[in-house]
């Protein structure tokens, strides 16, 4: 049997570093935000004399303002410069923090909402654009390794870190920590990113931004909304079906625009439609943990929002013992193996969830958190590396639209899908209040989500992605890597 060629070490340039930490900071302020108001919330709903269910309009005003405009991020960020957009969605997140910060009813609180939504829709396709066109091909999975800490540290630490700040300081704090680092970022990206841009491709597709953001918008309050009760199953069912009319209108509107708005041809590029097909289902299983894991620990478990917590930080950990790791294991094994056998893996790791209990040693469960938090980050990066590998500089930004706005709408299907199986496997045996059986039915089923995307990577070539981590194989192996 031929044997690989020895694999050089890719070294990341000092520019592609300073991008990626000012970036990963960038997503890791408006992840961290989207989870940790979760936890104030009903300690805002006696400061605004509100309903406390009613509060709940707080996560969906911003997801809401998320969905919509995601869409249009590339088409401005071409239009203005990737920095500048970048820099303005900064400066429009923080200012919406600080309204956030300084409300005194409902509706001026769900307001600045959508104002941070409106800059966090563009800040994180855009800075992850930024980190495309800035990084050689060759850094690639490099600096997408920085990007995957954030977006799974943020939804873990969010709940722990409000719950800290509502016990212990006022809930205002959980915006104004917002403040000094919005402005630490405005100023390091006007010093050290480079304004790299390329022409617009057409003019902008405004009746796409309104299809795309009814068609979004409706499916993501469906998905808030399946299964908890919030609203009558009616109106869930009637925002699913003008989410559906509304995705066969743009993918009609779509089939006559020369430069739409979210650009499906992408599709037919082998890597980035693989990638993003996988993904989607990967990061369906992956996005009901931070919803699951400690509602299991707290309600099923009866330990405190502090103890949940300090356990369910253990997956973070796993994910930041990951990094560095993350180019050498992809360089050895190569993207197709590494997402099949590493996702099987993932899906493994999860399934594991499944079957903790009270009387589990703390020490058991840590260390299985740990364990699969190291693998996700791994996939994680796999994913977001690849999907860009052969996408045209004249189209990343359009890639990067599409990307962000598929994994947007997976992490919500994540988490109605952790829900409703939730309350399935309790109306089966007729509960009220959800005991540990039921998260183990629902663990188990994320995790299929998870078990489906492993062997969508078999769908590339063996050496799919090599060039962007410098590995070479031996003269022996092109005839069977093509046969592949």
């Amino acid at each position: 049997m031929a044997r690989s060629a020895p694999v050089p070490r890719v070294r990341t340039s000092g520019r592609t570093r300073r991008t990626a930490v000012i970036v990963a900071c960038a997503m890791f302020m408006q992840s961290l935000d989207s989870t940790v108001i979760a936890t104030a919330l009903p300690t805002m709903a006696k400061a605004f004399g509100a309903v406390p269910v009613h509060m709940n309009v707080a996560l969906t005003s911003y997801l809401l303002s998320l969905a919509v405009f995601i869409p249009a991020s590339g088409w401005v960020a071409d239009r203005y410069g990737a920095r500048t957009v970048f820099r303005a969605a900064i400066a429009v997140f923080t200012i919406g923090s600080i309204l956030c910060g300084r409300a005194d009813s409902l509706a001026f609180l769900v307001a600045a909402r959508v104002l941070q939504g409106i800059g966090g829709a563009m800040m994180v396709p855009v800075g992850r654009l930024v980190l495309l066109r800035t990084a050689p091909k060759q850094e690639l999975v490099a600096a997408m390794a920085w990007l995957t800490v954030p977006a799974l540290l943020g939804p873990v630490l969010g709940p722990p870190v409000g719950g800290f700040i509502v016990t212990y300081f006022s809930w205002r704090w959980i915006f104004d920590i917002n403040i000094p680092i919005g402005i630490l970022g405005i100023v390091l990206v006007s010093l050290f990113v480079e304004d790299v841009r390329e022409p617009p491709r057409g003019r902008f597709d405004g009746i796409g931004l309104l299809l795309c953001g009814i068609a979004l918008a409706s499916l993501m309050f469906g998905l808030e909304t399946a299964g908890r009760g919030v609203v009558p199953q009616s109106t869930t069912l009637a925002m699913f079906g003008i989410g559906l009319v509304a995705i066969v209108g743009y993918l009609m509107h779509a089939w006559n625009h020369p430069a739409p708005l979210l650009d499906l041809s992408l599709m037919r590029l082998p890597c980035f439609g693989v990638a993003l097909s996988a993904m989607m289902l990967f990061r369906t299983g992956i996005g009901a943990i931070p919803f699951l894991l400690p509602l299991m620990l707290q309600v099923g478990f009866g330990q405190s929002a502090v103890q949940s917590g300090l356990i369910t930080f253990a997956s973070s950990a796993g994910a930041l013992v990951m990094k560095p790791a993350t180019q050498h294991a992809l360089r050895l094994f190569g993207f197709r193996d590494t997402l099949v056998w590493n996702g099987v893996i993932s899906a493994v790791m999860i399934g594991l969830c499944a079957a903790f209990r009270p009387t589990w040693p703390a020490a058991a469960i840590y260390a299985a958190l740990l364990i699969g938090g190291f693998f996700r980050s791994l996939q994680f990066t796999a994913y977001n590396t690849l999907a860009y590998g052969d996408v045209p500089r004249a189209r990343m930004s359009s890639a990067t639209s599409l990307y962000v706005t598929c994994q947007q709408l997976a992490a919500t299907i994540g988490i109605s899908a952790g829900a409703v199986s939730l309350e399935i496997s309790m109306a089966l045996a007729g509960r009220a209040a959800p005991q540990p059986i039921d998260f183990s039915h629902a663990f188990l089923v994320v995790a299929l989500f998870t078990l489906v995307a492993a062997p969508i990577a078999l769908l590339m070539p063996r050496n799919a992605g090599d060039d962007l981590t410098g590995r070479r194989s031996a003269p022996a192996q092109p005839a069977r890597e093509a046969a592949d």
